[in-house]
């Protein structure tokens, strides 16, 4: 006893396996949403203008330029991540985190005032 398939059988198997093989390769090369969203989520002033224009601070890749900074979100609290940025390029001016900025008092505390 043989099981076979009809040639349309083969014919839809084969189309559904393309099919199949075409959504998950579109599935797995979608951004996802947090790659969606423009624009960065921390952008900070610094007192004097960075000499690298590129720097890693706190586990956060920054970049630079001029006397302002950008990067994506980090692994720390917004406190933390400014802390270590001024330990890497001196006093911050200004440091924002998702829109908001950080307090002047917090912000003194970055800067180890």
């Amino acid at each position: 006893m043989t099981l076979s398939l009809s040639r349309f059988s083969r014919f839809s198997v084969f189309a559904m396996a393309l099919v199949y093989t075409a959504l998950t390769f579109g599935v797995a090369t979608a951004p996802s949403p947090a790659m969606a969203k423009s624009g960065p989520y921390y952008t900070v002033t610094l007192a004097q203008p960075a000499d690298d224009n590129r720097a890693v601070a706190s586990g956060v890749a920054w970049s630079c330029k001029g006397t302002t900074c950008v990067a994506n979100k980090g692994p720390s609290r917004p406190l933390r991540i400014c802390r270590g940025l001024a330990r890497e390029f001196g006093e911050i001016v200004s440091f924002t985190a998702k829109g908001e900025a950080l307090a002047a008092d917090k912000l003194a505390k970055c800067n180890g005032k």
